[in-house]
């Protein structure tokens, strides 16, 4: 009898699960059941960087969490253990048995696979559903296909991208299960807010995540244990002729906060309006007035 592994073998769920929407929380549950079933722990197998920025970097899409937070909602979501395989050429290269032998039988142990309908891996997507249910008869796994979960629509990192690209934050909320929020820096801008009376934090981020779409939006600003009301403005700055896409976000009341150089992470709530130009800057302070009473409503602060 071999001893090549004396605990039970994983149940493993494969994904990008970029998000961690609500779909890729429903695979994630029937895996846990399954995993609590047999007693052995339950180990998410996620890819950094997407695949896509690989293989083909123009179809790569715009991420909905950074590695720290998709690590962080993965947890949350029910793992026991995050095993992230570094994305690269020779990766890409491998064929799906390579891939199975190498990942799921030597590195992970595995006992169970679950993974989406549409889950498909090894070079040039040559594996699927199918190719895993023949290597588990060699390996000693099962595999459980998963059905995309839906409500009028399958969940997906697709409709989540398209809803924020038009400012849709409840539709984003929907299908995410929580508010989105993007983390970086503060770094100094144009320093405008300030002269204007309305001094924003600046935000930049890393890699290459989804920024809402243009306009002005009520949320929150999140420094430390800090929570504080924002009113958040995304865009180029077209009032001054700006190039660069910023989110710029103003603490309510607050024109004494230093938070150059902070770790901070912004939520946005719910959209108030698209970029608009005006004439003059009374104009412009006059709509910022009327941006931070709306966002008091939305947030509930009158």
């Amino acid at each position: 009898m071999s001893h090549e592994h004396e605990k039970p073998g994983a149940v493993v769920c494969i994904g990008v699960f970029d998000g961690v929407h609500k779909g890729h929380q429903a695979l994630i549950s029937q895996a846990r059941a399954m995993a609590d079933e047999l007693h052995t722990e339950l180990i998410a197998l996620t890819f950094d960087p997407h695949p896509l920025s690989v293989v083909r970097p123009d179809l790569a899409p715009q991420s909905l969490a950074s590695l720290a937070e998709r690590r962080f909602l993965l947890f949350d979501a029910g793992v026991d253990d995050v095993f992230v395989l570094q994305f690269n050429d020779e990766v890409a290269s491998w064929d799906p048995e390579t891939f199975i032998h190498r990942v799921l039988h030597d590195t992970l142990n595995a006992q169970s696979v679950v993974v989406g309908g549409n889950f498909r891996f090894g070079h040039e997507g040559a594996g699927d559903v199918n190719t895993l249910r023949t290597a588990g008869q060699q390996y000693h796994f099962s595999v459980t296909e998963v059905g995309l979960a839906a409500d009028v629509q399958p969940w997906s990192s697709t409709r989540v991208r398209h809803a924020l690209a038009q400012g849709d934050l409840l539709e984003a909320r929907n299908v995410l299960g929580r508010d989105y929020d993007l983390s970086g820096v503060v770094v100094h801008g144009d320093h405008r807010g300030r002269e204007l009376g309305f001094p924003t934090a600046n935000l930049q981020w890393q890699g290459n995540p989804v920024v809402p779409g243009d306009g002005v939006y009520a949320g929150w600003l999140v420094h430390g244990d800090q929570r504080y009301p924002v009113a958040i403005s995304v865009g180029t700055n077209p009032q001054f002729a700006g190039v660069e896409r910023r989110v710029e976000s103003y603490v309510l009341d607050r024109t004494d906060l230093d938070l150059y150089g902070q770790e901070i992470t912004v939520i946005f709530i719910e959209q108030l309006r698209g970029q608009m130009t005006f004439d003059g800057l009374e104009g412009l302070i006059e709509q910022m007035s009327t941006d931070v009473a709306k966002t008091r409503a939305v947030l509930g602060l009158l």
